[in-house]
């Protein structure tokens, strides 16, 4: 039944206990919960998790922003301390100018951009045609793409990069073309697992509904799967855009040319012939953009109303 569990007692019977009333239960009892000394001893362990957390998580971002604008001499020589010898702003602008990361910080987000559409459109489209259309070869299709996760990619480095060098049928070559890196990416098992998996969970009800009403194949996909699954849809765009601002070997080889490179591959370049308070500015500056993306989809992340606007009336 809904709403209960049934659980037999001593007698023989059967006692019914509300599914609320489990969930509230815990290891530590109501009766204990209200005993000084456990009260006590949850809210300290409480409030050393959430330090410990904080310390940990937030730590070394706050440490980098505070080393951005501090001088190398006072980073070096008293790492921890709060700018004994004053706020050097000017890290900031010898960063954006002097190692042309305004540059670089642009190409990372073309490439960022790129590889985001391209996984994107990849992982749904897949997984809408292995899911919700479901032709009769869909099984093999998902058993290969399966069976893609358990290659090691470092396998694939050179017959991709000799497939880069020389495209088939008379494409030109790759290098230091974006492309090179936007369509290896696009190809994420598993990405398209993902999506197929939250297509699965859909209610097919709707579908049928849709399809009933006159909806096509691609009416389907664009007004009623892509509404119904902005959690994933932001999910697959929080790893697609911070797994290409990371990356770092594959662009290193297709990207030869420094005025494509992203930051990625440019920063270690320039590490050793840059003053070391630059260089942290240069680092919190290419930090920007992971935080940015963790702000703005964190809710996506907790929203679990994600079949809102699907359907009306």
């Amino acid at each position: 039944m809904r709403g209960f569990l049934a659980r037999r007692n001593p007698s023989g019977g059967r006692k019914r206990d509300s599914i609320d009333d489990l969930a509230e239960r815990t290891i530590v009892s109501e009766s204990e919960r209200r005993r000084r000394g456990t009260r006590f001893g949850m809210a300290l362990t409480h409030v050393f998790l959430v330090t410990t957390l904080v310390i940990a998580g937030l730590g070394p971002i706050l440490w980098l922003a505070k080393a951005a604008v501090t001088p190398t001499q006072d980073t070096l020589q008293q790492p921890f301390a709060l700018w004994p010898n004053g706020i050097d702003w000017a890290n900031l602008s010898a960063a954006w100018n002097d190692i042309h990361i305004d540059q670089f910080f642009f190409n990372t987000i073309v490439l960022a951009a790129g590889a985001w559409f391209a996984q994107l459109f990849v992982a749904t489209t897949a997984g809408y045609a292995l899911s919700v259309l479901r032709p009769k070869y869909a099984p093999i299709f998902n058993g290969l793409v399966l069976a893609t996760l358990f290659i090691p990619g470092i396998v694939l480095l050179v017959p991709l990069y000799l497939t880069i060098v020389r495209p088939p049928f008379g494409v030109p070559s790759l290098l230091n073309n974006y492309l090179a890196v936007w369509l290896p990416m696009a190809a994420n098992a598993f990405n398209i697992l993902l999506v197929k998996r939250f297509f699965d969970n859909l209610p097919r009800e709707i579908f049928e509904a849709a399809k009933t009403d006159g909806a096509g194949p691609f009416r389907l996909f664009w007004s009623v799967v892509l509404p119904m699954s902005k959690p994933i849809l932001g999910v697959v765009s929080v790893f697609a855009i911070i797994a290409a601002w990371k990356d770092y070997l594959w662009p290193s080889l297709v990207l030869r040319d420094p005025a494509v490179q992203p930051l990625s591959v440019r920063l270690p370049a320039v590490q050793s012939q840059t003053e070391l308070d630059v260089f942290l500015a240069a680092l919190a500056i290419a930090t920007l953009i992971p935080i940015a993306m963790f702000l703005v989809f964190q809710s996506v992340f907790l929203r679990s109303a994600g079949l809102g606007g699907a359907v009306k009336g």
